[in-house]
């Protein structure tokens, strides 16, 4: 088709050399969306809580994490990628595969364990955001929350490509809203400082830990391979095409993703560190944004929370049916699991706990669940045998197996320091 395009001779010499181009953009864009939907993760309502507390506590001090987690994610997210376009199957599939028995169980149990976790933030998030829009109560807040949750995960995967639309749409609006606040804050000062590494006790890294739970999520880890498995191919070049693709996808997804992430600090350090401001719940930072930048940036706030929460809880409930097909062959209702799964979100509100403080908590529990989910990617993407002439390359292992000791120290850290300090 384009062969007959570019030698058809009442075509101008220009536009004979312009198509080829435009075949490949079209190519490209065709395999773009898996990233945008797994950037959801990096920007959910945990990611509110986590950085915007570190900026109002901390200033710029801890700029350096969320960077230093960005940069980890996307490498994390290529492998996961890689190794659904190499193999065919997803991460939970291939660990079913691979792995003991007892080995798969463990993985999945942990698995849902932290899809739980998951729900518990994006939950959480967009009853606030819901209640301070309109006044609702935050249980039945959550309740919409779901059902609203449910109708989008509904076009997914039968229409996955409306799906991922309706899911960067949101994105595009937390965008938005973060845009419009830094654009009310005016010119940041003295934002170099946070990317020299360092902390200011052992509170600052029990945030820290956080921070990197909410951006290097473990369920978008598993749902990315599953996300890009069906963009497998039997011919290699076309798989190296494919992931040439999936590059190009990443760089755009996840650095918007990292953008809104450091806008998050900055804004919360500008406007809250150092002030009289309330600012140790959401409602407060809510509040203390309006109060600072003017009431139509706490409303962009809440505006952006509430994508937030209703993109992730439909993304988080999609992983959490990847994990239990993948792990253990099986499937639940959709219904069914989702009750599961919001359950705790709907206990820690009923019970009337502190949503800010339920949020940071939530994605330490993340934290500790990235390494379940880094290690088996990266011992099962250095395979040959799995990956073909995609596996890794060795600078590649060492990178994962770096990030993932790196992670799991950091955990032991926390935990020593907070059981025994």
């Amino acid at each position: 088709m384009v062969d007959s395009v570019l030698n058809h001779p009442s075509l101008p010499l220009g536009a004979r050399a312009r198509e080829p181009v435009r075949a490949r953009l079209r190519s490209v864009g065709a395999l773009m969306g898996p990233a945008f939907v797994v950037a959801v993760a990096y920007v959910d309502p945990g990611n509110f809580a986590t950085n915007m507390a570190g900026g109002a506590q901390y200033g710029h001090l801890l700029l350096w994490v969320i960077v230093s987690a960005g940069a980890t994610a996307v490498f994390v997210q290529y492998l996961s990628a890689k190794l659904g376009v190499a193999t065919g199957r997803n991460l939970p599939e291939l660990c079913r595969e691979h792995y003991p028995r007892p080995v798969v169980r463990g993985l999945w149990v942990q698995a849902e364990l932290v899809t739980m976790a998951t729900d518990l933030a994006e939950f959480v998030g967009a009853a606030v955001a819901l209640n301070l829009l309109f006044g609702i109560p935050l249980l039945p807040a959550a309740v919409l929350t779901a059902v609203v949750s449910l109708a989008i995960l509904g076009l997914a995967p039968l229409r996955r490509r409306r799906f991922e639309k309706v899911i960067v749409t949101l994105l595009g609006i937390v965008l938005a809203g973060f845009a419009y606040q830094a654009l009310q804050l005016g010119p940041l000062t003295d934002a170099g400082a946070g990317l020299v590494p360092g902390f200011a006790g052992v509170d600052s890294v029990l945030l820290a830990t956080g921070m990197l739970g909410a951006t290097v999520m473990p369920h978008a880890i598993y749902l990315h391979s599953a996300l890009t498995q069906h963009r497998s191919d039997p011919d290699p070049a076309q798989r190296r095409r494919t992931l040439r693709a999936t590059v190009v996808d990443l760089g755009a997804a996840l650095g918007i993703a990292g953008l809104v992430n450091v806008s998050m600090l900055l804004i919360a350090a500008d406007a809250l560190h150092g002030s009289a401001l309330p600012s140790d719940t959401l409602e407060d930072m809510h509040g203390s944004l309006g109060t600072a930048l003017g009431p139509a940036a706490g409303v962009a706030f809440a505006v952006a929370l509430l994508a937030s929460g209703l993109a992730a809880s439909s993304v988080g409930t999609y992983s959490g049916e990847v994990v239990m097909a993948g792990f253990l062959r099986r499937r639940f209702p959709l219904l069914l699991r989702r009750v599961v799964t919001m359950a705790p979100a709907l206990a820690v509100l009923a019970a009337g706990v502190d949503p800010m403080r339920a949020l940071v908590l939530s994605q330490v529990v993340l934290s500790f669940g990235i390494p379940f989910a880094l290690f088996p990617l990266v011992a099962l993407s250095r395979r040959r045998d799995v990956m073909g002439e995609l596996v890794n390359r060795r600078w590649t292992t060492a990178a994962g197996v770096a990030a993932a000791l790196l992670i799991s120290g950091l955990n032991l850290f926390l935990l020593h320091r907070t059981l025994f300090a």
